[in-house]
């Protein structure tokens, strides 16, 4: 069975605004990329179908939904919505498409459920938006998708989920819906230190959630670390029906909102991996605000869920793609690398692995057996 890819052209064009971090463009990035490269066939792509507002209150409040669909038809918020629902503020803005984005993303994601109900890979670019509360923006995130797909998963009568976070952020949204949830496994790894300040080594998210905080500088010999004594022993001992990962590509060297240092050589390692263990795998996005290695590193990991090799030099068609997009970071130093234009692969990003993660990882395994 092929890997399915969902995408949507709401993405193309559709921003935050000039100076909010995602006013780049990333899902219409990877979509162009794929099709410059020809890794999507006509049978693997789906439209993302824009969730309704009752489906939405599986999670979200009716109250809050209502507000967010109100906030986009007026594109205004009064006093009370901003402090009740955290909209119209500067990480989550009032913007043209800022109710219809956030349920195509969620849309997409609860279709996605649906796809591998039999077995399958979905890749949903436009997925992994983890901050969201019930009754509260958060975090550039509008709606919470990945509950969303994991309650359309539990719907389906799966009875072992597991969600797994490699994103530079905790996933505290996530953690705070279904992080108690007896039939399901969060595990976060995200940089410590760092906004939401949330996912402490010792939080269990009332239940069996793990959290595992990493220093800056985190590289790809510390993440094989991690994966392989970890996550997978984790997991293996869970055996899920199905995995989510929210695959947000912050933690690589060149994202400006941390301060971590993986090349997408990881998250293809952890897709693959995690793709070994359960019948059924979705692959959300998530953070991700350097345009290239966000673009570069999703659509790595689409080729490799299809068992494609990046090639060494892209094509001048896939070069076109990169080469037209810009960022106004660039006056702080950050200007497109030769690499960025013409590969996808970034190096390897090897190096030491400090014993106080292999602490880390010892101290929650030796949790798991108590």
């Amino acid at each position: 069975m092929k890997p399915i890819f969902i995408g949507s052209e709401i993405y193309r064009g559709s921003s935050y605004g000039p100076s909010h971090p995602l006013h780049i463009p990333r899902v219409s990035t990877v979509m162009d990329l794929c099709r410059a490269l020809g890794w999507i066939a006509p049978d693997q792509y789906r439209t993302s179908p824009r969730a309704k507002a009752q489906a939405l209150t599986g999670f979200h409040t009716a109250e809050y939904v209502a507000a967010l669909e109100w906030a986009e038809s007026v594109q205004a918020v009064d006093d009370r919505m901003r402090t009740r629902h955290g909209l119209g503020t500067t990480a989550n803005p009032v913007f043209p498409e800022m109710f219809r984005r956030p349920a195509t993303g969620a849309g997409g994601v609860m279709l996605a459920a649906h796809l591998v109900r039999e077995g399958g890979v979905v890749h949903v670019p436009g997925g992994g938006t983890h901050h969201a509360f019930a009754d509260r923006a958060n975090g550039f995130c509008y709606l919470n998708d990945p509950v969303l797909c994991l309650l359309s998963l539990r719907a389906l009568g799966l009875s072992r989920i597991a969600y797994v976070d490699i994103d530079a952020h905790h996933c505290d949204g996530v953690e705070a819906a279904l992080g108690a949830a007896e039939d399901m496994l969060l595990i976060s790894v995200h940089e410590e230190r760092r906004w939401p300040f949330t996912g402490a080594l010792g939080d269990d998210g009332g239940g069996r959630a793990i959290n595992l905080p990493v220093p800056k500088g985190f590289n790809d010999s510390e993440m094989q670390l991690v994966l392989e004594r970890l996550i997978l022993p984790t997991l293996e001992r869970f055996a899920p029906q199905a995995i989510v990962l929210q695959c947000g590509s912050d933690a690589i060297e060149e994202d400006p909102l941390s301060r971590l240092a993986l090349s997408n050589n990881a998250h293809v390692r952890v897709a693959l991996a995690l793709r070994a263990l359960s019948p059924r795998l979705i692959v959300l996005g998530g953070g991700g605000y350097n345009p290239w290695s966000v673009g570069r590193c999703w659509t790595r990991v689409w080729g490799a869920l299809n068992g494609l090799a990046a090639p060494g030099v892209l094509p001048v068609a896939a070069q076109t793609v990169l080469a037209a997009l810009s960022w106004n970071r660039k006056a702080r130093g950050r200007v497109p690398s030769a690499a960025w234009l013409a590969t996808l692969e970034d190096p390897p990003r090897d190096g030491p692995v400090r014993a106080e993660i292999g602490d880390r990882v010892a101290r929650l395994m030796a949790r798991q057996v108590q």
